[in-house]
């Protein structure tokens, strides 16, 4: 097991922006143990009045659009010429069978990682909603303590997590393939209306013209969309991450956007909301955690869900027998 400090040591750590302090704060939050809870809850009030001062970039695509490869780009872009210090949160796949995860980011952004002005932190999506893990807002806020004033975070691209990274950043990067066919990017009907923005990736070599006209195309696609409640209309852009072209235009754009909300107040309002979505999401999250450790559940569950499996009982049934025992 992991040592463990007081409280105010990881505090002190993590507004000294001690990278080793701040790993193992974050490794404290994402612990399971009971016994951790309290202790990480400690730390995160404790730094939560100098966190708020990042921009908040969530990144997602489909498998194969490069996600990897532009977070590395662009993040080098924006420590270089827009002098930020940048956190990448990237949710990693974990295996349902085993619970083993990839933790491969690292490995694919290896410029990225070992500059000293990005912080990279690979975290097991486990059995959370598409990959989100349950830790990952302690984790912006963590960062900003540390003075990270950008923090990326990447999904895993298999269509069910972006809701989540929707709800938890200020502006939401749609990555996309061109000519790649509808459907091997059915991940876009349901999220193109969330996408603040769309980049086309890969825009290099033979490819350019196939992005400049499914730049076009999604162009024309989002007007169809209704206005979103900040006033913003989605841009289109084009890019390549090996070439390094197209990123200062995603960076303005996202600058663009973020002077727009804020002047008419959609950002403060937008934060505000996902504090609370946050707080409904952590009661959600603890109501199930404390019917599952409930000893009579415990006792009961085995014998209850056999008799669903064999028929011999309703799952509302068994359900509601179980939520009367707590």
């Amino acid at each position: 097991m992991a040592k463990r400090f007081s409280a105010e040591t990881y505090v002190e750590g993590i507004l000294a922006r001690d990278r080793v302090m701040l790993s193992r704060a974050i490794t404290l939050i994402e612990s399971k143990l009971p016994s951790d809870h309290d202790l990480a809850q400690q730390v995160i009030n404790a730094v939560l009045p100098h966190a708020g001062g990042s921009v908040r970039i969530g990144i997602t695509g489909v498998p194969g659009v490069g996600k990897s490869t532009f977070i590395e780009s662009f993040g080098n872009y924006l420590i270089q010429e827009q002098g930020k210090k940048l956190a990448v949160l990237a949710i990693d796949p974990t295996s349902q069978r085993t619970g083993g995860s990839i933790l491969g980011d690292k490995t694919r952004m290896e410029l990225l990682s070992i500059n000293p002005q990005a912080f990279i932190r690979p975290s097991p999506a486990g059995k959370s909603l598409g990959g989100v893990t349950r830790s990952t807002r302690e984790t912006i806020i963590l960062c900003e303590a540390a003075g990270f004033d950008a923090i990326v975070v990447e999904t895993v691209g298999v269509g069910q997590s972006e809701t989540a990274v929707h709800a938890m950043v200020d502006f939401f990067l749609l990555l996309m393939l061109a000519g790649a066919g509808d459907e091997l990017q059915g991940i876009k009907r349901g999220i193109m209306e969330m996408a603040d923005a769309i980049a086309i990736t890969k825009a290099d070599g033979a490819n350019i013209t196939k992005a400049k006209a499914a730049r076009a195309e999604y162009q024309s696609a989002l007007h169809l969309y209704p206005m979103s409640h900040s006033g913003w209309l989605p841009k289109v852009s084009v890019c390549s991450a090996l070439e390094q072209t197209g990123l200062d235009t995603i960076w303005q754009t996202i600058a663009e956007y973020l002077q727009l909300t804020q002047q008419n107040g959609y950002f403060d309002k937008k934060r505000r909301n996902q504090n609370l979505q946050w707080m409904y999401e952590a009661i959600r999250q603890g109501l199930e955690e404390n019917f599952y450790a409930h000893q009579k559940v415990k006792e009961q569950l085995p014998g209850i869900a056999e008799q669903v499996k064999e028929g011999k009982k309703s799952a509302f049934a068994a359900a509601a027998e179980l939520l009367r025992l707590v």
